[in-house]
């Protein structure tokens, strides 16, 4: 993939006449077609690396996935709404402009601008807020489900020494009791 960038950059950078914009429409048109290439030797690889980790390797790309894609919604909807009131305010100061030999008038489209900002202020921080949250709430509900799966095999492992163990000793207890059994044995016979 690195080969693939660094192909697109020698195609823009490169000395021929063609101006700038011919050379990154050229040079984008090379690389594109290798760029889904690359998407999927990248997925593959995640995807193997992840399976070749295990359960928590899983759990952590299953987070850092969530909470990307969380990060980019929020930022999103953000440019979105910055969009808007940009191209509100825009329209917003050529109407008033138009209407300034109106007294009347450019009150209006003030209270209305102002109106208009302070719901897009609003929007903002809601979004802002929700995202943090949700990004928050993924964190920790990942790390109780981690915790919860520690302790499961904390509690497994445990129960499996405790099985050893327990066949170690009536297995020792046996051979004791044979083993007495027949010194026993022994000495009534010796005394007969």
């Amino acid at each position: 993939m690195t080969r693939h960038t660094g192909d697109f950059v020698a195609g823009v950078a490169s000395p021929p006449p063609p101006s700038l914009p011919q050379r990154l429409r050229s040079s984008a048109a090379k690389a594109a077609p290798r760029l889904r290439e690359a998407s999927r030797i990248s997925v593959r690889d995640l995807l193997l690396w992840t399976r070749r980790g295990g359960p928590l390797r899983a759990l952590f790309v299953i987070s850092v996935g969530t909470i990307s894609l969380l990060a980019l919604t929020g930022l999103l909807s953000f440019i979105i709404f910055l969009f808007v009131a940009t191209l509100n305010a825009v329209i917003v100061s050529l109407l008033m402009s138009l209407a300034a030999a109106g007294g009347f008038l450019a009150v209006f489209f003030a209270c209305l601008t102002a109106i208009y900002i302070g719901a897009v202020s609003f929007a903002i921080c809601i979004i802002s807020t929700a995202t943090i949250s949700a990004i928050i709430a993924i964190i920790i509900a990942t790390g109780w489900i981690g915790f919860f799966w520690i302790i499961w095999l904390a509690v497994k492992k445990s129960l499996d020494l405790t099985k050893r163990s327990v066949r170690m000793t009536s297995s020792a207890i046996s051979a004791y009791s044979a083993a007495r059994q027949t010194n026993q044995d022994r000495r009534v016979e010796s005394k007969e």
